[in-house]
């Protein structure tokens, strides 16, 4: 994410209380097993029942939402955030082993192209340079019953090597790519209303030039579009807070948003998107700036800054497993709230 200001954390309760509920009212249950059963039924309802509840308070979500693997969410971030890719600097080796990474994970959720490649091919000019680069946005979609579009955007490009220490940006933001990708895995499962977009943007850092070549040259009318649902670091929060910016600008957002069941342990927070807030007020500081610049509504998912940014020590043993999980899932079902209740 572009520069902004740093807030002091605190530590969060987890949410274990929930889950010593449950295996509570399991065991009593089975007290009761024997005597309506007999003992070999029961040895093996136990086990099944035993099983299953597991299964349920390790997951991502509950048993009947749960349409995608937390391990590979976490699996993203850690490949995106690899030594290996050298902090994804555009026009690097690591840039591109990251750019064929996404490649393969659009092409294994199902993604279609928008148009004959996922690939969008633009020009830019670097901070301090004046020689323009080349740069590719990765744009898939998962066509709805409306041709009336949502775009899910994150950047999945970082800011290199400096002073021989790579910058992973595991939070800035992988985090980002690896929700988009759980999304789209999610929405393809389960189809949506409205056409969905997810746009990998490169040179994010660069001064938000991946989302302005992108609206610049929107692959589809920009009367279809509904709204940007923008992420950009949502996996470390000491506080456990997850912040949705933008209903300042789009009041209408707002109702729906609040609808949103989140879990438990988790607080959504509204706001940071005020003019009178300066540096805190977040509308330009990320690409959906980009996009509310060319007044197409938004709503940003993000983080308060934290020690960890724009550091070396932003890597995948430093983001917040737990609030992640959460994080993914509280975006994952305000889009199905939007979806739903937005116009066809």
């Amino acid at each position: 994410m572009s520069l902004r200001s740093v807030s002091v954390l605190e530590v969060f309760p987890g949410r274990r209380a929930k889950n010593r509920l449950a295996v509570t009212a399991a065991s009593t249950y089975f007290r009761f097993l024997p005597y309506l059963f007999g003992m070999n039924r029961y040895s093996l309802l136990q086990r099944l029942f035993l099983a299953s509840v597991s299964g349920c308070l390790l997951s991502f979500s509950s048993c009947a939402q749960q349409v995608y693997e937390p391990n590979q969410i976490l699996k993203d971030v850690e490949t995106l955030a690899a030594d290996s890719l050298e902090g994804r600097l555009p026009n690097t080796p690591g840039h591109a082993k990251a750019q064929q990474y996404l490649l393969q994970r659009f092409q294994s959720i199902g993604l279609q192209p928008v148009g004959v490649q996922f690939q969008q091919q633009f020009t830019f000019t670097p901070r301090n340079s004046t020689t323009p680069q080349p740069g590719v946005n990765l744009v898939g979609m998962i066509p709805g019953k409306s041709e009336k579009v949502i775009v899910i955007t994150a950047h999945y490009d970082h800011v290199g090597i400096r002073n021989g220490k790579v910058y992973n940006g595991a939070d800035d933001d992988a985090s980002g790519i690896g929700a988009i990708l759980a999304l789209a895995t999610h929405f393809q499962k389960q189809k949506p209303q409205h056409t969905l977009m997810f746009v990998a943007f490169d040179a994010e850092e660069q001064g938000l030039q991946g989302s302005k070549a992108f609206v610049a040259n929107l692959p589809v009318a920009k009367e279809r579009i509904l709204l940007n649902v923008n992420l950009d670091m949502v996996s470390i929060s000491e506080k456990n807070e997850l912040y949705a910016a933008g209903t300042y600008h789009n009041p209408t957002f707002l109702p729906l948003l609040q609808q949103v069941k989140v879990p438990q342990g988790l607080n959504l927070r509204f706001g940071h998107d005020r003019p009178e807030q300066g540096h805190d007020d977040w509308t330009m500081q990320s690409d959906h700036g980009s996009f509310h610049r060319a007044k197409i509504p938004f709503i940003y998912f993000g983080v308060e800054d934290h020690p960890h940014y724009h550091q070396e020590t932003d890597e995948f043993r430093n983001i917040h497993q737990s609030f992640y999980l959460k994080a993914v899932e509280t975006i994952q079902k305000a889009v199905q709230v939007l979806d739903k209740q937005l116009p066809a």
